[in-house]
């Protein structure tokens, strides 16, 4: 375990390997699971500026489900607020392109310049999640495990791609450039580099 400006990063963190092989699981994540997207509390009041530009880039089906439960859900599972989701499971924000691969309508926005807000933060340091308890004073990184990414994990071994720096723009999204050069240069210690 690394402590980084107060910020607890567990080892998995820098000694896993990763890169997303959406051709083998097609966004998966976007589909499965019980749960929507955590949400941080500022993100609520970014999707609700923003929504009237993402919707042209969701699906009727999603467009029904937000309209009619709101542009997020609080799941108690995960004692917070998540994006919403469809009956299925999957999440209200995704369309697939014509290989049937997971798109997130937000990022889609996003990328044509429709709006500044690229998508959840949560979506962009997956599979790293970021927790933090109300009465603690810490937050931590740590590696959320799943079978669907084992195709990511493979493909990240046969790189040599680090977790931490596969998801090097949403570590500095969040928690800035002289984070993330501080952590680098704590596991390039640690591997002895």
């Amino acid at each position: 375990m690394l402590i980084i400006q107060e910020i607890l990063v567990s080892d998995d963190v820098i000694e896993k390997q990763f890169i997303c092989n959406l051709s083998a699981c097609k966004g998966a994540c976007c589909w499965e699971g019980d749960y929507g997207a955590p949400l941080e509390k500022e993100e609520l009041a970014i999707l609700e500026d923003n929504y009237s530009k993402i919707k042209p880039y969701l699906t009727k089906e999603g467009i029904n489900q937000i309209e009619t439960h709101g542009l997020y859900q609080y799941f108690k599972g995960m004692n917070e607020n998540g994006t919403t989701l469809l009956d299925n499971g999957a999440c209200a924000y995704m369309a697939l392109d014509k290989n049937g691969v997971a798109q997130c309508g937000m990022e889609a926005a996003y990328n044509d310049g429709a709006t500044d807000f690229k998508k959840p933060i949560s979506c962009h340091l997956y599979p790293i999640r970021a927790n933090s308890e109300e009465d603690s004073s810490f937050e931590a990184l740590n590696y959320d495990r799943w079978d669907i990414c084992s195709a990511a994990c493979k493909l990240g071994e046969e790189h040599k791609m680090p977790l931490y720096q596969f998801v090097k723009e949403a570590i500095i999204r969040k928690y800035g450039l002289e984070f993330f050069e501080e952590l680098d240069a704590a596991a390039k210690h640690l591997n002895g580099d």
